[in-house]
C-alpha cells in the first residue's frame, strides 16, 4: 500500500522540481538585482513614474487625476485578452468537439471581431 502511495506521488516529482526551481529563480533575481545593478540616481529616477504625465510642481492632494484613456485602454486590454483565453480549450479539444465547436469558434471570433472593430471605429484605440 505505501509502495503504491509512494509511485502516484513521484509522478508529481517533476512539477514539484519546477516549482522550487521557479521559486530559485526569482528569489535569486530579486535578491541579486541590487547587488550587480548599476546605481546611477537622478531626479527623473526618484519621481513617481505618472504614464508620461508632468508632475504638478505643487504636490496634489489625492495623487491627482489620471486622463480617462488610460482605463479605457487598460479595459480593453483585459476584455482582449480574456476573450482570447478561451480560444485555448477549443484548441486543446477541437477534434472532440467537431463541427459544432467549430461553428461556436466561428462565431466567437466574429463576435470579438465586431467588438474590435467597434471600439475601433468609436475611436477607442486612438491616444489622440
Amino acid at each position: 500500500m505505501e509502495g503504491a502511495v509512494l509511485m502516484s506521488l513521484a509522478q508529481y516529482l517533476p512539477l514539484v522540481l519546477l516549482f522550487v526551481l521557479a521559486a530559485a529563480f526569482a528569489l535569486l533575481s530579486v535578491l541579486l538585482g541590487p547587488l550587480v545593478g548599476p546605481r546611477r540616481f537622478n531626479k527623473a529616477k526618484l519621481q513617481a513614474y505618472e504614464c508620461g504625465i508632468e508632475p504638478s510642481p505643487q504636490p496634489l492632494i489625492g495623487g491627482g487625476r489620471m486622463p480617462v484613456a488610460y482605463y479605457i485602454t487598460a479595459m480593453l486590454f483585459i476584455l482582449f485578452d480574456i476573450e482570447m483565453v478561451f480560444l485555448y480549450p477549443f484548441a486543446v479539444n477541437a477534434d472532440a468537439l467537431g463541427v459544432f465547436g467549430l461553428v461556436e469558434i466561428v462565431l466567437f471570433i466574429a463576435t470579438v471581431g465586431f467588438a474590435y472593430a467597434y471600439v475601433w471605429r468609436r475611436g477607442g484605440l486612438d491616444w489622440n
